[in-house]
């Protein structure tokens, strides 16, 4: 496998590169939708077909540097063979599919990352990580849901003091509109900075093969082919943990449910404009939590809490040491 790809073997494994796109959307729908079905400002069915919607044109409002990222950012590109991505997808999306099957809202994006450094550390040891975009991404492990909690805090402590004269009633009727916006900004930044991990994946495995020349870029199909794939994947949805996020963390209501996902949305901007691949999971966990504590800290159920950040830090090196199984058993089987 790790000699130069047949054309029909290119196209499988840019497939399974998709799929593993389209599970993205599937385990992360929750993250575009959660919020605004445990408000009730949409039924399920609508907010599917909302989040994927802005999950594919987010392509015409980001650049690409997440995408170069990924391709560039965290294995030495002089590295990559077919073989590599391929235990790196496998790596992931087994990861993907265990959590889902648990309603765990872990990060496909981490995933993806650690099943990368897994399949380089097996083939050339350390020297193939490129260590200041591998910090970069693990100290956003951290990062975003802290700047989602805080963003998501104030939000509410601004709005609550701003609609301090309005009654309840009018309060949450002007906020089930504002809904749609923070929903569809949030769904904007998914599609933005989730969409692209899969292009740079594509983009370098195309790379390594000599498709793209001597500089490394992104296709225009490939960011076409990827946007797909994952507004295909929201629309099927991930019901398991769209009920872990939208309910079991904290309740929400409208104005809540805004704030959350607000705040989420401007993480998610800043890190995509500056090229760091942060997890949409651990963003809006972070900033539905801001909005729990806000109304008083006992609205939150830190255990079920506690075990999702736990579920953050097992997640890469999981799926670093199921990529790295996967490159060692696949060497037994090339030519």
């Amino acid at each position: 496998m790790d000699l130069a790809l047949s054309f029909p073997l290119l196209v499988g494994l840019i497939g399974v590169a998709l799929f593993f796109d389209f599970l993205n959307g599937l385990h992360d729908a929750a993250n575009s939708i959660a919020t605004i079905v445990s408000t009730r400002v949409l039924r399920p069915q609508y907010a599917v077909l909302w989040a994927a919607f802005f999950n594919f044109i987010a392509f015409m409002f980001f650049g690409l540097h997440v995408a170069e990222t990924l391709g560039t950012g965290i294995i030495d590109p002089g590295i990559v063979t077919p073989r590599l991505i391929f235990a790196a997808l496998m790596g992931a999306i087994i990861w993907n599919i265990v959590t889902w099957i648990f309603g765990i809202p872990s990060s496909s994006s981490h995933a993806l990352v650690g099943g990368l450094v897994g399949a380089g550390l097996v083939r050339t040891g350390g020297d193939a990580i490129v260590w200041s975009g591998l910090l970069k991404t693990i100290g956003a492990i951290f990062m975003s849901p802290m700047i989602g909690f805080f963003l998501a805090l104030l939000l509410v402590l601004v709005v609550s003091w701003a609609a301090v004269r309005q009654t309840p009633f009018a309060v949450d009727r002007k906020f089930r509109w504002l809904q749609f916006v923070s929903a569809s900004l949030y769904s904007l930044g998914h599609g933005g900075n989730d969409a692209q991990k899969t292009m740079g994946i594509i983009a370098v495995l195309l790379f390594s093969q000599g498709y793209l020349g001597q500089e490394f870029s992104v296709p225009f199909w490939v960011v076409i082919s990827c946007q797909s794939a994952m507004a295909l994947g929201t629309l099927c949805g991930g019901w398991r943990i769209v009920h872990t996020m939208g309910s079991k963390i904290t309740r929400l209501n409208p104005m809540q449910g805004f704030c959350a996902e607000t705040g989420g949305a401007i993480t998610l901007f800043g890190a995509t404009w500056l090229g760091i691949p942060v997890s949409t999971t651990h963003t809006i966990t972070g900033a539905i939590i801001g909005v729990g504590a806000a109304r008083r800290v006992s609205a939150v159920r830190w255990g079920l809490a506690g075990n999702i950040v736990i579920a953050w830090v097992v997640t890469m090196p999981a799926a670093a040491l199921i990529s790295a199984a996967f490159y060692w058993v696949s060497g037994l089987f090339s030519l």
